[in-house]
């Protein structure tokens, strides 16, 4: 498969909206899903901190996650904004097609 599904999480709904409608405004993913909130506990800068997060499941062609992971740093708050890709291994043939068409991938 040519697809993947990125993972970002962003400290707000309203945040994670902009950076939804700014990746597929610029074809960078064909849908970003929003879930949360959700509870994040994590070790940062040798201290154990928790927040609150909303997480985004941005489905994109490969050759788009440079651009992708640019367009997310750019746009995103955090000083490391997670950002990890997971390959589709398994879709629908329509859902590929789907996918290729939104990302203008041939």
């Amino acid at each position: 498969m040519k697809f993947i599904q990125v993972i970002t999480t962003t400290p707000n709904r309203a945040q994670a909206r902009r950076l939804a409608r700014a990746l597929v405004e610029q074809k960078l993913a064909a849908c970003v899903q929003i879930v949360g909130p959700i509870e994040s506990v994590y070790r940062w800068k040798g201290k154990i901190e928790k927040a609150r997060e909303f997480i985004c499941y941005i489905k994109t062609a490969r050759q788009m996650f440079s651009k992708l992971e640019k367009a997310i740093k750019k746009y995103h708050p955090y000083e490391t904004p997670e950002i990890i890709a997971l390959p589709i291994v398994a879709s629908s043939k329509d859902y590929v097609q789907w996918l290729r068409k939104e990302t203008q991938v041939r």
